[in-house]
């Protein structure tokens, strides 16, 4: 096993943001995973859930958007984090060009690696896992976030708490039924942050995560 701590660069005005990736020499996926707006990529859900999908030689580059390396509490703009997010796809893609490539992200992180995709239909990448879907604000149900979503072209795994606040169950529902290339899994009991009292969650997505790029390399 390998971790690696290394720095993207972002653009010559933004800088580049710090990066860690965890790997194994059996590693047969590369994913980026980018963090929410409330964390940055040291997290402890981060890590731990880097660590999980490490075991199952999946591959993580983890990284900072500019406002978490700069310790700025206001989320980046869509195009900077954008910006951010297509930086780490190239890092990624440089790192382990013989290994098929998947992007990921915790909520805000998750919504602007989508956002990024459904304007670039060239990447590389293989498909997008969203741990925790923010579809609207809390208390406030609405499904608008997710209008860009139907213009990807590659697969979605959506792995959702059935006590999301920022999703609540019948709307994402809803939504993923809508998209073609979309999974929706249920995680019984968990909220946003996949929190469902003393069970530990985080090898479930992990094993959820490998089971469906697993079963998209069989159907290619």
């Amino acid at each position: 096993m390998a971790n690696k701590s290394l720095k993207i660069k972002v653009s010559s005005s933004i800088g580049s943001v710090s990066a860690e990736c965890n790997s194994t020499k059996k590693s047969k996926y590369i994913m980026t995973l980018a963090h929410g707006a409330g964390a940055g990529m040291n997290h402890i859900f981060m890590e731990q859930l880097s660590e999980a999908l490490m075991l199952l030689d999946i591959a993580v580059l983890r990284f900072n958007f500019p406002f978490s390396e700069n310790k700025k509490g206001r989320p980046d703009s869509p195009a900077v984090a954008h910006q951010t997010i297509e930086a780490a796809i190239a890092k990624a893609k440089k790192l382990f060009p013989s290994l098929p490539l998947f992007a990921a992200g915790k909520s805000f992180g998750g919504r602007m690696t989508s956002q990024y995709l459904s304007e670039h239909f060239e990447s590389d990448v293989k498909g997008i896992i969203f741990y925790g879907f923010p579809l609207h604000a809390p208390g406030k149900p609405s499904i608008e976030r997710a209008d860009h979503l139907k213009k990807i072209k590659i697969p979605m795994l959506f792995l959702q708490g059935s006590r999301d606040e920022l999703a609540r169950w019948d709307l994402i529902e809803s939504v993923c039924s809508s998209l073609p290339k979309a999974t929706l899994v249920r995680i019984e009991g968990a909220n946003h942050m996949f929190k469902s009292g003393k069970k530990k969650l985080l090898p479930d997505l992990a094993k959820e995560t490998n089971d469906w790029m697993n079963q998209l390399s069989i159907l290619r």
